[in-house]
């Protein structure tokens, strides 16, 4: 087959491809087993990243980013699914935090916060989800009650990615009444922070070198001049930003199922059963055709919307169809993909299996595909 290249593609994207490549093969898949036990990556494993200049690549040089465009970012986030990684939390980190802080921060901020993200002295995390509200962000109740030059937080976020390493996170908070014009977003700095409790790591079927972990905020006192943009704009600030975020696990999904499909032939030419090898068996090559099929129909979608997004033009809807779309066939493809291997599929050293089990809750961060479909559904 005529191997794809999305339109977006140039010679330096490329390069930057092959650079993220190699850094991947090199700092991190060696080291996936002690990062699942150890529940997150190593700190210099950022500071690597940092060094190469594959963190932020899309801020403005200014602020210590490469200058370029989302485009930068996809690549990397792509070649890290080819990969098969999934410890490191690049797009928490790179793809997302630094954004609200470029697209809504004081120049101060910018100045402040972002160059050390860029290099990897400071890690980011974004804190959301709450115990009781899930993907219903209008319901969150984590309070910040200005107090002179100051806010106090209150409140409890879950499955926080970076948790337990951040030294930025922006929280989503109540700043006002109830509904989405009562929110805002605040920055907490350092990793020593009076009232903030860093719980420990969740035990997760998957993705288990991530730090993602329940944050609980007793009295914890933020420097008024961290709130990131207006006072009541949070919800909104959200909204903005959350088709890029979709965007970003859309690519990752894709990448994920073009591995595993490649992955699942080569041990289906390899396997011996039955006086032959696997893929000598009419059910296996076309279990795999339709899965390679599926793949590359996903990639065509997506390279769609890696565009429009590059135009400025990727709305809510389209965001929500492509994370619904990738993630949905991901864990139909890897679990086809499982099968080819048998028994050892199941097992946790075989990549397939840890692309299968990190697929689950791609259906469920990012906005829950159930309502990726409710947003879909009111735009038509």
């Amino acid at each position: 087959m005529t191997p794809y290249t999305p339109s977006w593609y140039d010679d330096e994207l490329r390069d930057v491809g092959a650079m993220a490549r190699e850094f991947f093969e090199r700092s991190v898949l060696p080291h996936q087993e002690r990062f699942a036990r150890q529940h997150q990556v190593d700190r210099e494993t950022w500071l690597q990243a940092g060094a190469q200049g594959l963190l932020c690549p899309s801020l403005p040089e200014e602020y210590g980013g490469g200058g370029g465009t989302f485009a930068h970012e996809a690549v990397i986030l792509w070649e890290q699914g080819r990969a098969g990684d999934d410890s490191l939390p690049y797009a928490i980190h790179s793809t997302i935090v630094p954004h609200y802080v470029h697209n809504y921060g004081t120049e101060e901020q910018k100045r402040r916060w972002l160059p050390r993200l860029a290099g990897g002295e400071t890690v980011g995390a974004i804190a959301m989800t709450e115990p009781s509200t899930g993907s219903d962000l209008k319901e969150i109740r984590t309070t910040a009650r200005r107090e002179g030059e100051e806010y106090v937080l209150d409140g409890a976020k879950t499955f926080i990615t970076n948790g337990a390493m951040a030294g930025l996170i922006l929280v989503v908070a109540r700043t006002g009444g109830p509904g989405a014009r009562g929110l805002s977003i605040i920055a907490i700095e350092g990793e020593e922070v009076a009232g903030l409790t860093r719980g420990r790591p969740l035990d997760k079927i998957g993705q288990r070198g991530q730090d993602t972990r329940e944050l609980a905020f007793e009295g914890v006192r933020v420097p008024a001049r961290n709130l990131v943009g207006a006072q009541g704009q949070g919800f909104a600030q959200l909204m903005a930003q959350l088709p890029q975020e979709r965007l970003a696990i859309a690519i990752g999904a894709v990448a994920q199922a073009e591995l595993a499909v490649d992955l699942a032939v080569a041990y289906a030419k390899e396997r011996q059963a039955f006086g032959g090898s696997l893929w000598d068996l009419q059910n296996t090559r076309f279990v795999l055709a339709e899965c390679a099929t599926q793949v590359l129909a996903a990639r065509t979608f997506l390279d769609h919307c890696v565009t429009l997004h590059l135009d400025a033009r990727l709305d809510a809807a389209t965001a929500s169809q492509v994370k619904l779309l990738s993630t949905d066939m991901l864990s139909t493809v890897a679990d086809r993909c499982l099968q080819v291997f048998g028994g050892y599929g199941y097992v946790m050293e075989y990549p397939i299996a840890r692309i299968f089990a990190g697929a689950r809750v791609q259906r469920i961060y990012g906005g829950a595909n159930e309502v990726m479909k409710e947003l879909v559904a009111r735009s038509m």
